[in-house]
């Protein structure tokens, strides 16, 4: 038996599942605006959309690449957020839990 065939396969394998993390990552869905929990938090994909009347709270310039929640760069179109699990919201978006980032 070769010796470095198990060293091959191994780094095919690696090199495979990295490319399987990288994909998935790269296509998480957008959160959209009729899921139940988007819906609940009044989450809109860009924040001058925002139901002023229901939701008080909204001043003119809050979005979520300002939010706390935001786990994006400020520059990135979208990021992920912990209110919508496996989904990412629009940089320009806005929902009712929205904070301030620090």
């Amino acid at each position: 038996m070769n010796p470095s065939l198990p060293r091959r396969v191994f780094l095919l394998s690696l090199a495979a599942t990295g490319a399987a993390i990288a994909t998935s990552a790269q296509a998480q869905a957008m959160v959209d605006e009729k899921d139940p929990q988007a819906v609940a938090l009044g989450y809109v994909s860009e924040a001058k959309r925002a139901d002023v009347k229901k939701y008080a709270k909204y001043a003119a310039g809050q979005n979520c690449t300002g939010c706390a929640l935001y786990q994006g760069k400020a520059a990135d179109k979208a990021g992920a957020c912990p209110l919508f699990a496996g989904k990412q919201v629009a940089g320009a978006g806005w929902c009712s839990a929205y904070a301030k980032k620090a």
